[in-house]
Protein backbone atom coordinates (compact mmCIF):
# COMPACT_ATOMS: atom_id res chain seq x y z
CA UNK A 1 0.00 0.00 0.00
CA UNK A 2 1.61 3.11 -1.24
CA UNK A 3 1.29 4.53 2.19
CA UNK A 4 3.70 2.52 3.67
CA UNK A 5 6.44 2.02 0.82
CA UNK A 6 9.52 4.42 0.39
CA UNK A 7 9.71 6.51 -1.90
CA UNK A 8 13.53 7.91 -1.94
CA UNK A 9 15.68 6.64 -4.57
CA UNK A 10 19.30 6.22 -3.51
CA UNK A 11 21.87 7.26 -6.22
CA UNK A 12 24.37 5.69 -7.84
CA UNK A 13 27.17 8.45 -6.82
CA UNK A 14 26.35 7.84 -3.28
CA UNK A 15 26.30 3.94 -3.45
CA UNK A 16 30.22 4.58 -5.03
CA UNK A 17 31.21 6.63 -2.22
CA UNK A 18 29.74 4.13 0.38
CA UNK A 19 31.76 1.79 -1.46
CA UNK A 20 35.12 3.85 -1.60
CA UNK A 21 35.00 4.15 1.82
CA UNK A 22 35.59 0.36 2.31
CA UNK A 23 38.04 -0.24 -0.14
CA UNK A 24 40.85 -0.71 1.87
CA UNK A 25 38.86 -2.00 4.82
CA UNK A 26 40.38 -5.94 5.60
CA UNK A 27 38.06 -8.86 4.63
CA UNK A 28 36.11 -10.49 7.68
CA UNK A 29 36.35 -13.61 5.92
CA UNK A 30 37.81 -15.18 2.63
CA UNK A 31 36.58 -13.59 -0.21
CA UNK A 32 33.83 -15.50 -2.87
CA UNK A 33 34.87 -15.07 -5.86
CA UNK A 34 32.29 -12.41 -7.79
CA UNK A 35 31.79 -15.07 -10.40
CA UNK A 36 31.11 -18.31 -8.09
CA UNK A 37 27.76 -16.36 -6.53
CA UNK A 38 25.14 -17.77 -8.37
CA UNK A 39 27.00 -21.35 -8.15
CA UNK A 40 27.37 -20.69 -4.38
CA UNK A 41 23.45 -19.67 -4.36
CA UNK A 42 22.29 -23.29 -5.99
CA UNK A 43 24.33 -24.37 -3.35
CA UNK A 44 22.23 -23.39 -0.19
CA UNK A 45 19.76 -25.82 0.73
CA UNK A 46 16.12 -24.98 0.30
CA UNK A 47 17.28 -22.00 -2.06
CA UNK A 48 16.15 -21.74 -5.51
CA UNK A 49 17.87 -19.65 -7.71
CA UNK A 50 14.56 -18.16 -10.04
CA UNK A 51 16.86 -15.55 -12.21
CA UNK A 52 19.74 -13.41 -12.72
CA UNK A 53 18.47 -9.88 -13.81
CA UNK A 54 20.58 -7.73 -15.53
CA UNK A 55 19.80 -3.93 -14.31
CA UNK A 56 22.11 -4.15 -11.76
CA UNK A 57 24.64 -0.97 -10.70
CA UNK A 58 28.16 -1.52 -11.77
CA UNK A 59 29.42 -3.70 -9.24
CA UNK A 60 26.33 -5.59 -7.64
CA UNK A 61 24.74 -8.49 -9.56
CA UNK A 62 21.06 -9.08 -8.74
CA UNK A 63 19.54 -12.66 -7.91
CA UNK A 64 15.31 -13.26 -7.38
CA UNK A 65 15.60 -16.42 -4.78
CA UNK A 66 13.02 -18.37 -3.33
CA UNK A 67 13.35 -20.10 -0.25
CA UNK A 68 12.03 -22.95 1.23
CA UNK A 69 9.72 -21.70 4.71
CA UNK A 70 8.28 -23.74 6.86
CA UNK A 71 4.41 -22.45 6.72
CA UNK A 72 4.40 -22.89 11.03
CA UNK A 73 7.89 -22.94 12.88
CA UNK A 74 6.88 -24.62 15.78
CA UNK A 75 5.06 -27.28 13.69
CA UNK A 76 7.32 -29.30 10.37
CA UNK A 77 4.16 -31.12 10.18
CA UNK A 78 2.29 -27.80 8.83
CA UNK A 79 4.26 -28.13 5.33
CA UNK A 80 6.14 -25.48 3.53
CA UNK A 81 5.71 -22.37 1.38
CA UNK A 82 8.33 -20.80 -1.00
CA UNK A 83 9.40 -17.01 0.27
CA UNK A 84 10.54 -14.73 -2.40
CA UNK A 85 13.94 -13.27 -1.84
CA UNK A 86 16.15 -10.59 -3.58
CA UNK A 87 19.93 -10.27 -3.42
CA UNK A 88 22.03 -7.43 -4.55
CA UNK A 89 25.67 -9.34 -4.41
CA UNK A 90 28.98 -7.32 -4.52
CA UNK A 91 31.29 -9.02 -2.51
CA UNK A 92 31.27 -11.65 0.17
CA UNK A 93 33.86 -9.38 2.71
CA UNK A 94 31.66 -6.61 2.59
CA UNK A 95 28.71 -6.16 5.24
CA UNK A 96 25.19 -7.56 4.14
CA UNK A 97 21.77 -5.48 4.76
CA UNK A 98 18.82 -7.24 5.65
CA UNK A 99 15.70 -5.69 4.00
CA UNK A 100 11.98 -5.80 3.93
CA UNK A 101 9.15 -3.55 2.60
CA UNK A 102 6.97 -5.60 4.73
CA UNK A 103 4.71 -6.52 1.63
CA UNK A 104 5.60 -7.67 -1.44
CA UNK A 105 9.23 -7.72 -2.56
CA UNK A 106 10.43 -4.83 -5.16
CA UNK A 107 12.14 -6.03 -7.80
CA UNK A 108 13.65 -3.06 -9.04
CA UNK A 109 17.09 -2.84 -7.79
CA UNK A 110 17.01 -0.29 -5.16
CA UNK A 111 20.18 -0.21 -2.38
CA UNK A 112 18.98 0.79 1.10
CA UNK A 113 20.38 4.49 2.54
CA UNK A 114 22.28 1.85 4.96
CA UNK A 115 22.97 -0.43 1.95
CA UNK A 116 24.52 2.53 0.08
CA UNK A 117 26.50 4.16 3.39
CA UNK A 118 28.51 0.58 3.85
CA UNK A 119 28.91 -0.30 0.37
CA UNK A 120 26.83 -3.72 1.50
CA UNK A 121 25.51 -6.60 -0.01
CA UNK A 122 21.53 -6.31 0.66
CA UNK A 123 19.32 -9.10 0.72
CA UNK A 124 15.06 -8.70 0.50
CA UNK A 125 12.66 -10.57 2.13
CA UNK A 126 9.13 -10.22 1.06
CA UNK A 127 6.29 -10.90 4.42
CA UNK A 128 4.93 -14.24 4.25
CA UNK A 129 1.30 -14.20 2.80
CA UNK A 130 2.39 -10.74 0.52
CA UNK A 131 3.13 -11.25 -3.22
CA UNK A 132 4.67 -15.01 -4.90
CA UNK A 133 5.39 -15.61 -0.69
CA UNK A 134 1.99 -17.49 0.21
CA UNK A 135 0.88 -20.46 1.74
CA UNK A 136 -1.76 -23.00 0.20
CA UNK A 137 -3.54 -23.08 3.27
CA UNK A 138 -6.50 -20.66 3.48
CA UNK A 139 -7.23 -18.16 5.79
CA UNK A 140 -4.27 -16.54 7.71
CA UNK A 141 -3.66 -18.70 10.93
CA UNK A 142 0.25 -18.64 10.54
CA UNK A 143 0.45 -14.50 9.66
CA UNK A 144 2.01 -13.57 12.75
CA UNK A 145 4.48 -11.28 13.73
CA UNK A 146 6.60 -14.21 15.38
CA UNK A 147 5.94 -16.78 12.13
CA UNK A 148 7.81 -13.21 9.98
CA UNK A 149 10.60 -12.90 12.28
CA UNK A 150 11.86 -16.58 12.48
CA UNK A 151 11.24 -16.71 8.07
CA UNK A 152 14.25 -13.51 8.95
CA UNK A 153 16.24 -15.67 11.22
CA UNK A 154 16.13 -18.73 9.08
CA UNK A 155 17.22 -16.50 6.24
CA UNK A 156 20.15 -15.01 8.16
CA UNK A 157 21.42 -18.27 9.56
CA UNK A 158 21.35 -19.33 5.91
CA UNK A 159 22.80 -16.78 3.96
CA UNK A 160 25.48 -16.22 6.79
CA UNK A 161 27.34 -19.29 4.96
CA UNK A 162 27.75 -16.76 1.96
CA UNK A 163 28.31 -13.49 3.43
CA UNK A 164 29.66 -13.68 7.17
CA UNK A 165 30.36 -9.81 8.20
CA UNK A 166 28.43 -7.89 10.08
CA UNK A 167 24.79 -7.70 9.12
CA UNK A 168 22.21 -4.47 9.43
CA UNK A 169 19.10 -4.80 9.22
CA UNK A 170 16.28 -2.33 8.11
CA UNK A 171 13.20 -1.17 6.73
CA UNK A 172 10.85 1.82 6.55
CA UNK A 173 7.21 2.07 7.94
CA UNK A 174 5.75 -1.42 7.79
CA UNK A 175 9.03 -2.98 7.07
CA UNK A 176 10.89 -0.78 9.97
CA UNK A 177 8.15 -2.40 12.44
CA UNK A 178 8.81 -6.28 10.83
CA UNK A 179 12.50 -5.58 11.44
CA UNK A 180 11.95 -4.56 14.82
CA UNK A 181 9.35 -7.29 15.51
CA UNK A 182 12.67 -9.80 14.30
CA UNK A 183 15.22 -8.30 16.39
CA UNK A 184 12.24 -8.97 19.61
CA UNK A 185 12.31 -12.53 18.73
CA UNK A 186 16.25 -12.81 17.52
CA UNK A 187 17.94 -10.58 19.10
CA UNK A 188 20.98 -11.48 17.91
CA UNK A 189 20.94 -11.94 14.30
CA UNK A 190 22.12 -8.75 13.01
CA UNK A 191 24.49 -6.69 14.56
CA UNK A 192 21.88 -3.24 14.76
CA UNK A 193 18.80 -2.24 12.79
CA UNK A 194 18.21 1.10 11.23
CA UNK A 195 14.13 1.90 11.93
CA UNK A 196 12.39 4.49 9.27
CA UNK A 197 8.89 5.71 10.00
CA UNK A 198 7.69 2.78 11.93
CA UNK A 199 4.19 3.31 14.24
CA UNK A 200 4.64 1.42 17.35
CA UNK A 201 0.35 0.93 18.34
CA UNK A 202 0.63 0.32 21.84
CA UNK A 203 -2.61 -0.02 22.57
CA UNK A 204 -5.42 -0.16 19.59
CA UNK A 205 -8.16 0.85 22.21
CA UNK A 206 -6.75 4.29 23.02
CA UNK A 207 -6.33 6.39 19.35
CA UNK A 208 -6.08 9.41 21.44
CA UNK A 209 -2.53 9.97 19.94
CA UNK A 210 -3.13 9.87 16.54
CA UNK A 211 -5.89 12.62 17.01
CA UNK A 212 -4.25 14.84 18.82
CA UNK A 213 -1.42 14.60 16.53
CA UNK A 214 -3.92 15.41 13.34
CA UNK A 215 -5.96 18.60 15.08
CA UNK A 216 -2.28 19.68 15.57
CA UNK A 217 -0.44 19.39 12.44
CA UNK A 218 0.88 21.51 9.94
CA UNK A 219 -1.14 25.15 9.98
CA UNK A 220 -4.61 25.77 11.20
CA UNK A 221 -5.34 26.92 7.52
CA UNK A 222 -3.91 23.96 6.08
CA UNK A 223 -6.05 21.71 8.58
CA UNK A 224 -9.08 23.86 8.16
CA UNK A 225 -8.48 23.39 3.79
CA UNK A 226 -8.20 19.96 4.10
CA UNK A 227 -11.14 19.52 6.58
CA UNK A 228 -13.56 21.79 3.60
CA UNK A 229 -12.55 19.26 1.03
CA UNK A 230 -13.40 15.97 3.07
CA UNK A 231 -16.80 17.96 3.17
CA UNK A 232 -17.11 19.21 0.02
CA UNK A 233 -16.12 15.75 -1.18
CA UNK A 234 -18.91 14.27 1.14
CA UNK A 235 -21.94 16.50 -0.05
CA UNK A 236 -21.27 15.81 -3.78
CA UNK A 237 -21.23 12.26 -2.87
CA UNK A 238 -23.98 10.88 -5.36
CA UNK A 239 -21.43 12.55 -8.38
CA UNK A 240 -18.46 11.77 -7.01
CA UNK A 241 -19.63 7.73 -6.29
CA UNK A 242 -20.93 7.90 -9.39
CA UNK A 243 -17.78 8.86 -11.15
CA UNK A 244 -16.19 6.19 -9.13
CA UNK A 245 -18.66 3.69 -10.21
CA UNK A 246 -17.90 4.43 -13.62
CA UNK A 247 -14.26 3.95 -13.40
CA UNK A 248 -14.46 0.59 -12.06
CA UNK A 249 -16.67 -1.07 -14.16
CA UNK A 250 -14.59 0.30 -17.41
CA UNK A 251 -11.60 -1.40 -15.66
CA UNK A 252 -13.83 -4.71 -15.03
CA UNK A 253 -14.05 -3.70 -11.36
CA UNK A 254 -15.66 -4.31 -8.27
CA UNK A 255 -16.19 -3.57 -4.41
CA UNK A 256 -17.24 -6.92 -2.72
CA UNK A 257 -14.52 -7.02 -0.60
CA UNK A 258 -15.32 -3.22 1.11
CA UNK A 259 -18.85 -3.68 0.08
CA UNK A 260 -20.01 -1.27 -2.27
CA UNK A 261 -18.41 1.61 -4.07
CA UNK A 262 -20.59 4.53 -1.50
CA UNK A 263 -18.84 2.54 1.41
CA UNK A 264 -14.98 2.67 -0.41
CA UNK A 265 -15.59 6.26 -1.03
CA UNK A 266 -16.40 7.25 2.66
CA UNK A 267 -13.69 5.10 3.39
CA UNK A 268 -11.30 7.40 1.24
CA UNK A 269 -12.64 10.43 2.17
CA UNK A 270 -12.10 9.65 5.70
CA UNK A 271 -8.10 8.40 5.38
CA UNK A 272 -7.26 11.15 2.84
CA UNK A 273 -6.68 13.28 6.00
CA UNK A 274 -4.38 11.16 7.55
CA UNK A 275 -2.25 10.58 4.06
CA UNK A 276 -2.37 13.77 3.32
CA UNK A 277 -0.11 14.79 6.08
CA UNK A 278 2.34 11.60 5.82
CA UNK A 279 3.73 13.25 2.88
CA UNK A 280 2.38 16.89 2.13
CA UNK A 281 4.71 19.60 1.52
CA UNK A 282 4.31 23.22 1.75
CA UNK A 283 3.43 23.42 -1.99
CA UNK A 284 0.84 20.74 -1.57
CA UNK A 285 -1.11 22.56 1.19
CA UNK A 286 -1.22 25.40 -0.73
CA UNK A 287 -2.69 23.15 -3.70
CA UNK A 288 -5.27 22.24 -1.38
CA UNK A 289 -9.03 22.41 -3.71
CA UNK A 290 -10.66 25.47 -1.91
CA UNK A 291 -14.13 26.70 -2.04
CA UNK A 292 -14.13 27.49 -5.59
CA UNK A 293 -12.29 23.80 -7.34
CA UNK A 294 -14.62 22.02 -9.50
CA UNK A 295 -15.48 18.82 -9.00
CA UNK A 296 -13.15 17.49 -10.98
CA UNK A 297 -10.32 18.44 -9.28
CA UNK A 298 -12.09 17.57 -6.02
CA UNK A 299 -12.31 14.14 -7.18
CA UNK A 300 -8.40 13.72 -8.60
CA UNK A 301 -7.03 15.33 -5.14
CA UNK A 302 -8.91 12.54 -3.52
CA UNK A 303 -7.55 9.95 -6.05
CA UNK A 304 -3.74 11.85 -5.09
CA UNK A 305 -3.75 11.39 -1.91
CA UNK A 306 -6.07 8.82 -1.19
CA UNK A 307 -5.41 6.11 -3.69
CA UNK A 308 -9.33 5.16 -4.74
CA UNK A 309 -8.00 2.21 -6.78
CA UNK A 310 -6.64 1.09 -3.45
CA UNK A 311 -10.30 0.04 -2.00
CA UNK A 312 -11.62 -1.72 -5.02
CA UNK A 313 -11.49 -5.54 -5.56
CA UNK A 314 -8.07 -5.79 -7.25
CA UNK A 315 -5.76 -3.83 -5.21
CA UNK A 316 -7.70 -4.65 -2.18
CA UNK A 317 -7.24 -8.10 -2.22
CA UNK A 318 -3.28 -7.83 -2.41
CA UNK A 319 -3.81 -5.97 1.11
CA UNK A 320 -6.14 -8.27 2.82
CA UNK A 321 -3.07 -9.68 4.53
CA UNK A 322 -1.85 -6.38 5.77
CA UNK A 323 -5.27 -5.71 7.38
CA UNK A 324 -5.59 -8.45 9.02
CA UNK A 325 -2.25 -7.97 10.75
CA UNK A 326 -3.70 -4.58 11.40
CA UNK A 327 -6.34 -6.28 12.88
CA UNK A 328 -5.15 -8.94 14.80
CA UNK A 329 -1.41 -7.49 16.04
CA UNK A 330 -0.12 -4.44 14.25
CA UNK A 331 -3.31 -2.14 15.39
CA UNK A 332 -3.65 0.97 13.84
CA UNK A 333 -4.72 5.02 14.76
CA UNK A 334 -7.96 6.76 14.08
CA UNK A 335 -8.92 10.25 12.35
CA UNK A 336 -10.86 13.18 13.24
CA UNK A 337 -14.35 13.12 11.71
CA UNK A 338 -16.55 15.20 13.97
CA UNK A 339 -16.80 17.93 11.17
CA UNK A 340 -18.19 15.34 9.07
CA UNK A 341 -20.17 13.35 11.55
CA UNK A 342 -23.38 14.97 9.60
CA UNK A 343 -22.64 13.21 6.37
CA UNK A 344 -21.27 9.73 7.42
CA UNK A 345 -23.20 6.96 6.40
CA UNK A 346 -21.17 3.97 7.37
CA UNK A 347 -19.89 3.75 11.10
CA UNK A 348 -16.31 2.41 11.63
CA UNK A 349 -15.54 2.75 8.38
CA UNK A 350 -11.55 2.44 8.43
CA UNK A 351 -11.94 -0.43 10.42
CA UNK A 352 -9.74 -2.89 9.86
CA UNK A 353 -12.49 -5.59 9.51
CA UNK A 354 -13.97 -4.26 6.29
CA UNK A 355 -10.85 -4.74 4.55
CA UNK A 356 -11.00 -8.69 4.95
CA UNK A 357 -13.47 -11.43 3.71
CA UNK A 358 -15.82 -11.89 6.53
CA UNK A 359 -15.35 -15.60 6.33
CA UNK A 360 -11.38 -15.12 7.33
CA UNK A 361 -11.75 -15.14 11.91
CA UNK A 362 -9.87 -12.19 12.99
CA UNK A 363 -9.36 -11.87 16.89
CA UNK A 364 -7.02 -8.79 18.12
CA UNK A 365 -4.47 -10.03 20.45
CA UNK A 366 -3.53 -7.22 22.78
CA UNK A 367 -1.01 -8.02 24.14
CA UNK A 368 1.36 -8.22 21.22
CA UNK A 369 2.39 -4.91 20.19
CA UNK A 370 2.71 -3.83 24.13
CA UNK A 371 5.39 -6.78 24.20
CA UNK A 372 7.05 -5.39 21.61
CA UNK A 373 7.74 -1.82 23.40
CA UNK A 374 8.57 -3.39 26.60
CA UNK A 375 11.57 -4.93 24.91
CA UNK A 376 12.48 -1.68 22.90
CA UNK A 377 12.05 0.40 25.71
CA UNK A 378 14.45 -1.86 28.23
CA UNK A 379 16.38 -3.86 26.48
CA UNK A 380 16.58 -3.29 22.76
CA UNK A 381 20.21 -2.13 21.75
CA UNK A 382 21.67 -1.37 18.52
CA UNK A 383 18.38 0.03 17.93
CA UNK A 384 18.37 3.57 15.37
CA UNK A 385 14.93 5.01 14.70
CA UNK A 386 14.68 7.76 12.30
CA UNK A 387 11.03 9.87 12.36
CA UNK A 388 9.71 13.01 10.78
CA UNK A 389 7.74 15.53 13.07
CA UNK A 390 4.67 15.99 10.25
CA UNK A 391 3.99 12.34 10.15
CA UNK A 392 1.17 11.32 11.40
CA UNK A 393 1.70 7.72 11.39
CA UNK A 394 4.35 7.73 13.95
CA UNK A 395 1.78 9.87 16.68
CA UNK A 396 3.08 6.59 18.25
CA UNK A 397 6.48 6.31 18.19
CA UNK A 398 9.12 3.59 19.42
CA UNK A 399 11.05 4.93 22.81
CA UNK A 400 14.08 3.02 22.84
CA UNK A 401 16.06 2.51 26.36
CA UNK A 402 18.51 -0.06 25.48
CA UNK A 403 22.22 0.19 24.42
CA UNK A 404 23.42 2.74 22.04
CA UNK A 405 20.19 2.86 20.63
CA UNK A 406 17.86 6.20 19.91
CA UNK A 407 15.43 7.73 17.88
CA UNK A 408 16.55 10.93 15.84
CA UNK A 409 13.68 13.38 14.34
CA UNK A 410 14.22 15.24 10.87
CA UNK A 411 12.42 18.36 11.49
CA UNK A 412 9.04 18.56 9.31
CA UNK A 413 10.08 15.45 7.69
CA UNK A 414 7.33 13.15 6.45
CA UNK A 415 6.73 9.28 5.89
CA UNK A 416 9.64 9.20 3.62
CA UNK A 417 12.70 10.93 5.88
CA UNK A 418 16.19 9.47 5.54
CA UNK A 419 19.39 9.76 7.79
CA UNK A 420 20.21 12.47 5.17
CA UNK A 421 17.64 14.36 5.97
CA UNK A 422 18.20 14.55 9.94
CA UNK A 423 19.94 17.91 11.29
CA UNK A 424 23.84 17.28 11.05
CA UNK A 425 25.29 16.61 14.49
CA UNK A 426 22.39 14.00 14.18
CA UNK A 427 23.15 12.77 10.74
CA UNK A 428 26.76 12.17 11.82
CA UNK A 429 25.96 10.40 15.32
CA UNK A 430 23.69 8.11 13.37
CA UNK A 431 26.04 7.44 10.89
CA UNK A 432 28.86 6.86 13.38
CA UNK A 433 26.66 4.61 14.56
CA UNK A 434 25.93 2.50 11.54
CA UNK A 435 29.54 2.76 10.76
CA UNK A 436 30.31 1.09 14.73
CA UNK A 437 27.59 -1.54 14.25
CA UNK A 438 28.77 -2.78 10.96
CA UNK A 439 32.69 -2.59 12.48
CA UNK A 440 33.94 -0.29 9.53
CA UNK A 441 35.03 3.35 11.76
CA UNK A 442 34.52 6.26 10.01
CA UNK A 443 32.02 6.37 6.96
CA UNK A 444 33.25 8.99 4.40
CA UNK A 445 30.22 8.63 2.08
CA UNK A 446 27.59 10.60 1.99
CA UNK A 447 23.54 9.60 2.24
CA UNK A 448 21.27 10.63 -0.25
CA UNK A 449 23.70 12.73 -2.51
Amino acid sequence: MRVWTRRRLLTSAASAAGLAALTAAPARAARLAHDDIADALRALPGLRLIEERQDAEPGYRHFVLGLRQPVDHTNPAAGTFEQRLTLLHTAADRPTVLTTTGYHALLTPRLSEPAVLLGANQLQVEHRYFGESRPAEPGYTHLTIRQAADDHHRVVRLFRRLCPGAWISTGSSKGGMASVYHRRFHPHDVDGTVVYSAPNNIDDRDDSAYLRFLETVGTPAGREAVKSAQRRLLLDRAEMVARYEAWAAAGSDTFRIIGGADKAFEIAVLRVLSMFWQRATPADVAAIPGPDATADELYRWLDDWAGLSLYADTAARRYVPYWYQIGTQLGYGDVPTAHLADLLRHPDGIAARNFVPRDIPMVFDPAAMPDIDRWVRRSGSRLLFVYGTQDPSVAEYFRPGGADSRALWVPGGNHSVDIADLPPADRASAQDALARWAGRGHLTGTPGT
